[in-house]
């Protein structure tokens, strides 16, 4: 695909994660009626199921036969290999959305043969809008870049994604290696998010061990490359969608962040 079509793939993304975040906003800090999909910490309302209606309904006007990747509903949940495809998460947060919390968005990729070409990540009640396409990484169209520090004990982290209740001592262990190595260390609830501070430099890294949902990443992972940050695998590998483990920094860090991450289960 040219340049243009990529253009216009980012276009869309940035304009159904403003749809998406724009049914979530409505609904905040209400009266929610809240369901559990298994687990007690994972949590869905049916404002998750409009908002992701409101994106795939955005993205259809354009591309109405491309498969979308969802994580609410019928929506694939493995990201075709070939081909064009979208990649929703419609209220990534939910657990801080239900509890009133800010940090929570919509975000919406645009992949081909598996890797994005452009993303978008609307935070609605936090009024920050980022976009990533050929035109580069942005903040409210501000250009972005990740942080230039290059010293573990002046960087701050954050452990990111959520360990079960038969994984604590890998979530206590995360804690551990990232608190012995690193100068402060921060925890959002929003891997979106978490992934787009590191973009923006408010964080120099984030990392998990474990293997990360496509909308709950993507997105964010572009926004970090574009903004001259690494992402990679435990192996350290460039990270794609199906991979295992997930390492995010400015780059500076990033041996250092490996290794921690390669601690977890040491």
């Amino acid at each position: 695909m040219s340049d243009a079509d990529d253009a216009t793939r980012a276009a869309i993304a940035g304009r159904a994660a403003r749809e998406g975040a724009a049914v979530a906003a409505d609904s905040f800090r209400t009266d929610l009626t809240v369901e559990h999909k298994g687990e007690k910490t994972d949590v869905v309302t049916q404002v998750d199921r409009d908002a992701q209606e409101a994106v795939i309904e955005t993205i259809r006007k354009t591309f109405p036969d491309d498969p979308i990747v969802g994580e609410e509903a019928d929506a694939l949940k493995d990201v075709p290999e070939a081909g064009p495809a979208w990649i929703v998460d419609p209220i990534d947060g939910t657990n801080n959305y239900v509890g009133g919390i800010r940090a929570f968005g919509t975000a919406v990729a645009a992949v081909v043969d598996g890797e994005p070409v452009g993303a978008a990540f609307d935070c609605p009640a936090l009024s920050d809008r980022y976009r990533v396409g050929p035109d580069g990484p942005f903040r409210n169209d501000e250009p972005l870049s990740v942080s230039d520090c290059a010293d573990p004990e002046a960087a701050t982290v954050c452990p990111t994604f959520w360990w079960d209740f038969d994984q604590r001592d890998q979530y206590a262990a995360a804690n551990r290696v990232l608190v012995e190595r690193f100068g402060d260390m921060r925890r959002f609830g929003c891997a979106q998010l978490e992934l787009a501070m590191v973009a923006s430099g408010a964080l120099e890294g984030t990392m998990t061990n474990l293997r990360a949902n496509s909308w709950d990443t993507v997105a964010g992972v572009k926004l970090i490359r574009e903004a001259g940050g690494v992402v990679t695998d435990l192996e350290g590998e460039r990270w794609r969608h199906d991979s295992d483990g997930l390492v995010a920094s400015n780059g500076a860090i990033h041996d250092e962040l490996l290794a921690a991450a390669r601690d977890i289960e040491a």
